[in-house]
């Protein structure tokens, strides 16, 4: 039988993750970003010119939402590019990082042992610039999930791939066990 312990650990000697030079998106998903939000916002402009036309009640504060809509406008292209800039993955040997956020920075690190599934999406613009999302699924619900946007299809395709392998050779480590 074996003896308790529960020794400190050192927390100086831990590998420190933010050394990890990290993959940014590709930068065509920039433009399907742009494209998503163009079309958000002419559905918004739509949806005010309606208002506008018929409620006689808000014409008089016309130029204040027309206003606010170009602010709002603005801080949405602003926000985004932010955060296009700050985000970035590694596929490393035993796991996978991805970070992102512009004001609340957020490191999520999966390893590779608690993926679960693993799935390759591409949208519509996304298709037009060869580009895909990752979409990695763990054990333990939603707060380890990741959504890895803006990767090379190819790439995205090998990445995927190579993820399902490692996922089988786990299962039979854990059969012969």
């Amino acid at each position: 039988m074996e003896e308790f312990t529960n020794e400190n650990i050192d927390l100086n000697k831990l590998p420190h993750y933010q050394e990890v030079t990290l993959t940014a998106p590709h930068s065509s998903y920039w433009k399907v970003i742009v494209i998503n939000i163009c079309i958000f916002l002419f559905l918004t402009v739509i949806g005010l010119t309606i208002l506008l036309i018929v409620n006689e009640e808000v014409k008089p504060y016309s130029l204040s939402i027309i206003g606010s809509y170009l602010i709002v406008a603005i801080l949405i292209f602003v926000l985004y590019r932010a955060s296009f800039k700050k985000r970035g993955f590694a596929l490393r040997e035993k796991d996978i990082i991805y970070k992102s956020g512009i004001i609340a920075e957020t490191t999520t690190i999966v390893p590779l042992n608690r993926i679960q599934h693993v799935a390759l999406d591409e949208g519509i613009f996304s298709r037009i610039f060869k580009l895909g999302k990752l979409q990695i699924f763990t054990a333990g619900g939603q707060s380890g999930h990741l959504h890895i946007a803006g990767i090379e299809i190819e790439k995205a395709k090998s990445m995927k791939e190579m993820l399902l392998r490692k996922l089988d050779q786990i299962e039979i480590l854990a059969e012969n066990q």
